[in-house]
């Protein structure tokens, strides 16, 4: 363990959900995460679960950033939503070394890393996605929230998060 991953850092998971399609339609159920958040469990929950373009996995941390996960056939894309997020949070440093980019310095803006295109086959372009990034007015879940709209399990998703909550 890095001396910056020392230390009482513990994520505060606003909450993880798994979206996925069977039949043509959406099905979000909460996901259930023991303990630390870890992206490798993540992925592995995320496996259990059927699709046919693959699962969507939503995680919000803490008010303050959010990643998504698409787990389809053996391969895992990420996208997180403030790559300086890494410096604090344990989840959030696992996906900037799985995407093998450097930590963000302290004074680094806060901007998206990984996969933009990660639901553009669904609904949701690279450039739209990469605008609600960006959105400093709008907490994760709001984001996730416009994402799960726009890909048209707005509904669905909101019903998982009130079962979290």
């Amino acid at each position: 363990m890095s001396d910056a991953m020392a230390g009482p850092m513990t994520t505060d998971l606003d909450f993880a959900v798994a979206a996925y399609t069977e039949d043509g339609n959406w099905t979000v159920t909460p996901l259930v995460l023991r303990g630390e958040p870890d992206l490798s469990a993540l992925v592995s929950a995320l496996r259990r679960y059927p699709g046919e373009g693959g699962v969507l996995g939503m995680v919000s941390v803490d008010e303050d950033f959010f990643v998504l996960v698409r787990v389809a056939g053996g391969r895992a894309r990420l996208l997180i939503s403030d790559v300086t997020a890494a410096t604090e949070w344990p989840i959030a440093r696992q996906v900037v070394d799985e995407l093998d980019i450097p930590l963000a310095d302290d004074d680094d803006e806060q901007v998206p890393a990984g996969d933009l295109a990660i639901i553009a086959d669904l609904g949701m372009t690279a450039m739209d996605l990469g605008a609600l990034c960006d959105d400093v007015d709008l907490y994760p879940e709001e984001m996730l929230e416009e994402i799960a709209e726009t890909l048209g399990f707005g509904n669905q998703f909101h019903d998982a998060i009130e079962a979290v909550g």
